[in-house]
């Protein structure tokens, strides 16, 4: 009978064991990005870099000169409008998503139309 009650007591220690442990990764790709150690695992290293304010007048986050990775994207048209927005574009319009995952539509920047597309890692462009 001192079996039963044993092996729960192991299985319940283990499980608890597994569940508290934290994968560590490598190195982030940003400077001012934590590791996953750091981070607890929380934050992604793959985070695309708009807390920085464009040299080239555009919103953070958007550079004419970005190069949009291809991917599958698993952003909604909301998530991609809401993101264009927080980029520091107005009245995103005929967003489609394009054979490599990438979302294109236009803007309103600076009182004028611009092209945009934001990739599957949050990375805004605008042409």
């Amino acid at each position: 009978m001192r079996s039963i009650p044993t092996a729960l007591l192991l299985v319940t220690m283990l499980g608890s064991a597994a569940s508290a442990q934290t994968t560590v990764t490598g190195t982030p790709a940003a400077p001012d990005a934590k590791t996953s150690q750091q981070s607890g695992g929380q934050q992604s290293v793959t985070r695309p870099n708009t807390d920085k304010a464009s040299p080239d007048g555009m919103p953070a986050g958007a550079h004419t000169n970005a190069k949009l990775e291809p991917g599958a994207n698993s952003f909604t048209e909301g998530e991609a409008r809401s993101r264009l927005t927080k980029a520091g574009f107005t009245d995103p319009k005929d967003l489609k998503k394009d054979d490599g995952g990438i979302w294109r539509g236009t803007a309103m920047h600076g009182g004028k139309s611009v092209s945009v597309g934001l990739d599957f890692k949050g990375n805004v462009a605008a042409q």
